[in-house]
């Protein structure tokens, strides 16, 4: 058995995403192991994260500076602005370097069975962003979920006042997919977007 400090740290290990009981107590254990470098370096990089994390006024993501690193980059194209359910979303699109643009982070989606409505999202600071001008596409980057897709249905009807683009991501096949593999959703949304063969 463990001391109870040890104990503790492994519980709150094992809430982190991902990681279970089991692999709580090996990462604790690894950790030990390496105290003088690993667990050191550890505890003052969630220190450092602790006192700088900061919400961005901009756009909505976590950084430990306001305005973000994305918002405050002059290479980003602001015309363009991607709207994501979650800052997870948000850095695994950019993570793909695909988007140049900038971002809005509604903080969730829609959703009556959780009781979650417009006023409970930050659609009200988008539809100001968008209002300010300069904006000509926003990039409607929802979860190919029910959800998801009445936030981008949501979204699009609030902006068709504004002259801007509104696009919204592909949804469809996986690259490397298999058709026998895939879900009746994913392939009739497959199907409904298919393109012609240039």
């Amino acid at each position: 058995m463990a001391s109870q400090e040890i104990e503790t740290l492994a519980s709150a290990l094992a809430r982190l995403p991902g990681l279970g009981p089991r692999s709580a107590r090996r990462a604790v254990l690894w950790l030990v192991k390496r105290r003088e470098t690993a667990l050191v370096q550890l505890v003052q990089a969630l220190a450092a994260v602790q006192d700088t994390l900061v919400e961005c006024s901009i756009c909505g993501n976590v950084d430990t500076r306001d305005p973000c690193g994305i918002c405050a980059d002059p290479k980003r194209d602001p015309r363009q602005l991607c709207v994501v359910e979650d800052v997870a979303d948000l850095w695994a699109l950019d993570r793909a370097r695909m988007f140049t643009g900038r971002y809005h982070v509604l903080g969730g989606r829609l959703s009556a069975l959780e009781g979650i409505r417009p006023e409970d999202l930050s659609i009200g600071k988008l539809i100001e962003r968008v209002a300010e001008g300069g904006i000509d596409e926003v990039v409607l980057a929802m979860n190919a979920t029910l959800e998801g897709q009445t936030t981008a249905h949501y979204i699009a009807e609030r902006l068709e006042a504004f002259p801007v683009r509104i696009t919204q991501l592909a949804h469809g096949l996986p690259v490397g997919g298999e058709l026998d593999y895939l879900d009746e959703g994913t392939l009739a949304q497959a199907l409904r977007a298919r393109r012609p063969v240039s």
